[in-house]
């Protein structure tokens, strides 16, 4: 008997030994957990069963383990911790410093994405940091990762959640943040912030595939992304078409006459060449929303030419550079650092010149993001920054449209695989989600992947009233001095219509971006008038968190009169009205006089006796004033349903 009991205790100590708990990388010390609710909670063992108990209320959960995976239902009490989760199948596992309150989850592209500091760097970003003592916020990054197919984890930073801190803070979303902190400093509740974007990114890319086939936009691409076969065919027919497209970009291209390259050449006469300063971005110097390519020349002068010299900055979107006519190098892509180096038989004691072309697609072009924009040896640094030649070489609107291929983490459904499936078992509170820039050009058919995205999000998560809260578009790009077509109000548009969707919620945000930055500083009106949204839809707090939305109109003679929601107190911001223009049935729209008459605002001008229709800050950048008591701008709107620049584009 002796012996029978020391063999079975032995076989028990070995099972104890080897069995040992996987958690997903979400669930760790310093987590925060969904308040009075069911919350999933599982992992694999290669044990037989598990026992977990929960501090709050000192329950005990049992459950087998089938197949080395077990799940448990967490209940947790309403808001407080911190408390343990210990985990038990023969070795013990605790998690320590849980909270238990409110989780959402925060996504988009890159400017849900922009940190305090780091490539961010927002507004009083220094101070920011140093206040940011918060150990009732906690913080979960998520990696960047795609997937063809959708993933049972998430890949995260630091080691999964983190208490907010000085420390912590400095590379995590900075919208993210300020949302938190408004509420916590209102609700006093522990917030979760789960921080899964990507800069970039297209609004499909979020989505599942499942919900992408009902519209059939993306079938190509997602049978590809399931058959290498097709995949390579599209890759196939796209580099025959790009190699097609660049070559009618090179013989659109002034720069060159048949095929080789004049204007780089250090004898070629650019006297009649304006000039601009660089480094910077050439739509905010007088070239607008150009897109094409441009061409920038200067001198310099070089004191020892027996050493090589190198030179580094960053460009938008693609660049090639040449000294004294000698072919240097070329590099495509916005986001990647250039690293020539200038072979010294290429130069000459005494002047030399520079050449660099600049092709940009989109958004943005220039070269940029050089501190210290200079040739350097070992020797010598000399100073490029300053005022540089250029001229336009060849303009996009001559050509036929880029082709475009989507590939990793932009295919369809392939960030939703890896950064949001993962997650679909987590219980959260709701959403907040900063996107948009990148679908711009196919505005149109963005108010068919916005909704969708939110309804698929929802039947996922399994909360079919998942509040889902998001930022319209800030204004952005040269202020045009007439009314004027636009895409990013055509993306507005979308994101306003989205409003049809329960429990959802919009900050407008077109008082606060930089004509000639993407990616506007002060993140932190942003977090709060998100955070404002949810203290009055979700937290039941009684403030105000929208201007004026668009309701309705009526024509009587040569006037057209709006009316609102959120009409309370209606005003211009400071002065006059403005931001307001009309049209009659020849679609010309002019600027238009504006007053605010019994709570609604009368439009009429002079050009128009006969208006059928009004528009509302209707530009990338425009300068409207619509307010309400709130303070808050009212939301771009257009009275006409006529089609605009990005109809049936996909």
């Amino acid at each position: 008997m002796k012996t029978i009991l020391i063999m079975t205790f032995c076989i028990l100590s070995s099972n104890v030994m080897n069995a040992t708990v996987s958690l997903p990388s979400f669930f760790t010390d310093n987590m925060v957990l969904q308040q009075k609710s069911a919350v999933p909670f599982w992992g694999e063992s290669d044990g037989k069963s598990i026992t977990i108990m929960t501090s709050w209320d000192k329950k005990t959960y049992k459950t087998e383990v089938t197949n080395g995976k077990w799940n448990v239902v967490l209940k947790t009490p309403v808001y407080g911790g911190p408390y343990t989760i210990n985990i038990n199948d023969g070795t013990i596992k605790t998690l320590n410093n849980v909270l238990i309150g409110e989780v959402w989850l925060c996504s988009g592209q890159s400017n849900m994405e922009m940190p305090l500091e780091g490539w961010g760097k927002i507004n009083n970003f220094k101070q920011e940091i140093e206040t940011a003592n918060y150990p009732q916020i906690r913080l979960l990054q998520a990696e960047h990762i795609e997937s063809t197919l959708p993933l049972n984890t998430i890949k995260v930073q630091q080691e999964g959640w983190n208490v907010c801190s000085p420390k912590t803070i400095a590379d995590f979303s900075a919208t993210a943040y300020f949302f938190a902190k408004k509420l916590y400093n209102e609700k006093k509740i522990p917030i979760g912030l789960i921080h899964s974007s990507w800069g970039g990114t297209l609004i499909e890319a979020w989505t599942s595939s499942g919900a992408l086939s009902t519209i059939h936009d993306f079938d190509n691409e997602i049978q590809a992304m399931k058959s290498q076969t097709d995949a390579a065919a599209l890759l196939q027919k796209y580099n025959a078409d790009m190699a097609d497209w660049e070559m009618k970009l090179t013989g659109a291209d002034k720069g060159f006459e048949t095929g080789k390259v004049i204007w780089a050449t250090p004898t070629f006469d650019d006297s009649s060449w304006k000039t601009m300063r660089l480094p910077s971005f050439f739509d905010s110097n007088g070239l607008g929303n150009f897109d094409g390519v441009v061409w920038f020349r200067k001198k310099f002068t070089v004191t020892d030419s027996s050493i090589d010299f190198s030179l580094n900055y960053y460009a938008d979107d693609d660049d090639t550079i040449w000294i004294n006519g000698n072919y240097i190098g070329e590099t495509k892509g916005y986001n990647i650092e250039r690293h020539y180096t200038i072979p010294s038989k290429f130069l000459k004691k005494g002047e030399n010149t520079i050449t660099i072309r600049v092709f940009d697609g989109a958004g943005n072009g220039g070269v940029y993001g050089a501190e210290n924009f200079s040739l350097k040896s070992a020797k010598e640094s000399i100073l490029l920054a300053g005022n540089w030649k250029y001229l336009i070489g060849a303009d996009s609107k001559d050509l036929p449209v880029k082709p475009y291929l989507a590939q990793g983490q932009n295919r369809p459904s392939a960030i939703y695989n890896a950064m949001i499936a993962p997650l679909l078992d987590y219980k959260i509170k709701g959403v907040i989600w900063y996107q948009g820039e990148s679908n711009a050009e196919r505005a149109y058919q963005y108010q068919t992947l916005f909704p969708m995205l939110i309804n698929d999000w929802r039947a996922k998560f399994k909360d079919k009233n998942l509040p889902f809260f998001f930022v319209q578009l800030a204004n952005y790009k040269e202020r045009k001095k007439q009314p004027a077509a636009s895409d990013w109000a055509e993306l507005r548009e979308a994101q306003f219509l989205t409003l049809k969707l329960p429990n959802t919620g919009m900050a407008v945000t077109t008082d606060i971006g930089i004509a000639e930055d993407i990616h506007p500083k002060n993140k932190q009106d942003v977090g709060g008038r998100l955070a404002n949204i949810a203290l009055a839809k979700v937290y039941n707090t009684k403030i105000d968190y929208l201007g004026p939305l668009y309701k309705s109109y009526t024509i009587k003679f040569n006037t057209v009169t709006i009316d609102f929601n959120f009409n309370e107190n209606i005003k211009a911001k400071d002065g006059v009205l403005k931001g307001f223009s009309i049209a009659g049935s020849d679609q010309k729209f002019y600027w238009a006089d504006a007053k605010i008459v019994n709570g609604k605002v009368e439009v009429y001008a002079q050009d128009v006796p006969n208006p059928v229709a009004v528009r509302y800050n209707w530009a990338d950048n425009p300068d409207g004033n619509l307010t309400n008591a709130s303070g808050l701008p009212a939301s771009s709107f257009r009275t006409d349903v006529w089609p605009g620049i990005t109809y049936e584009k996909k």
